[in-house]
């Protein structure tokens, strides 16, 4: 446990820093989402094609963690579904309440397993990111085409558009593909890429803590989509895991990654798509400051 909390620590002071800084107006309000943009497109990919095409994660287990990650997932969306009646959630709310019960904030997935498992933890978590992203991406936007109100709808080509260009999962597959030929990046690349990806976690982490905002909110859907993602999808992914005989990393992955906090991109879907996004807002919020408690109990107790 203490080996644990010491790993989270750095990870949420980051987050609390980047908060921090984004209230006092440093550096700058223009700073932040080109910072966002940059760790996306750039840093985290260079990281992730560096470390999933090294020799160390040769003969990295795929189908049974995939499966476990997606029964989870598909679990804990289908109980909402049918709880969304019985509770008595407006459209939008529903579709704030299951984004924020499903989507992980990958950039908190990613530095946990990174520093609890070195380059293997990044490596099992380019598999629980190649499964978890089209899902819960898939899963999100068909209910708020269902559910939500007052916006463009997006159809299943859209969303199958977006995924082709996520470049989180284009720099998964490429370092996968390189792994499995035996290739590393060409001409020096691969250095340029280890260069880059060092200031991945760290700036990642920050523009987390940037993007938090308090609203007022009702406060049962709030802790409704707390508790299903912080405690009941954990619970659901050791399950399956323990079902299945998941190997005891890839366990480890895949319980981080169900119990991590809701992606800040979540706002930005619930806004473009109509569902509640002042909910969302305070959902990504909480359950931030939440899973400071309760991710390391989640990754001793479950893990």
């Amino acid at each position: 446990m203490a080996e644990i909390l010491a790993g989270i620590a750095p990870i949420f002071a980051l987050i609390l820093a980047g908060y921090g800084l984004k209230r006092v107006g440093f550096p700058g309000e223009g700073f932040w989402p080109d910072l966002e943009r940059l760790t996306y497109y750039v840093l985290f990919p260079a990281l992730l094609v560096d470390s999933l095409s090294s020799k160390e994660t040769a003969g990295l287990p795929v189908a049974l963690p995939a499966l476990a990650l997606i029964l989870a997932v598909c679990a804990t969306a289908l109980l909402l579904l049918l709880l969304r009646t019985r509770l008595r959630l407006s459209g939008p709310t529903f579709t704030s309440v299951l984004q924020g019960s499903i989507r992980p904030n990958t950039y908190v997935g990613l530095s946990l397993a990174s520093v609890l498992l070195g380059v293997q933890g990044l490596a099992r978590s380019a598999v629980a990111m190649v499964v978890l992203v089209p899902l819960v991406n898939t899963l999100a936007v068909a209910a708020l085409n269902r559910y939500g109100e007052g916006r463009p709808r997006t159809g299943l080509i859209g969303v199958l558009r977006e995924l082709a260009r996520n470049p989180l999962i284009l720099a998964c597959l490429a370092g996968l593909l390189l792994n499995s030929l035996g290739q590393r990046l060409p001409f020096g690349l691969s250095d340029i890429a280890a260069i880059l990806g060092r200031g991945a976690l760290p700036l990642a982490l920050l523009a987390v803590g940037a993007g938090l905002r308090f609203q007022q909110t009702q406060g049962a859907p709030l802790i409704l989509a707390c508790l299903f993602h912080l405690v009941v999808q954990p619970l659901f992914a050791a399950a399956a895991c323990s079902v299945l005989g998941v190997d005891p990393e890839s366990r480890l992955v895949a319980i981080i990654f169900t119990a991590v906090p809701a992606s800040v991109s979540s706002y930005i879907l619930a806004r473009q798509m109509g569902g509640d996004a002042d909910l969302m807002a305070s959902v990504i919020t909480i359950e931030t400051a939440v899973s400071a408690l309760t991710l390391p109990l989640a990754v001793a107790w479950l893990g």
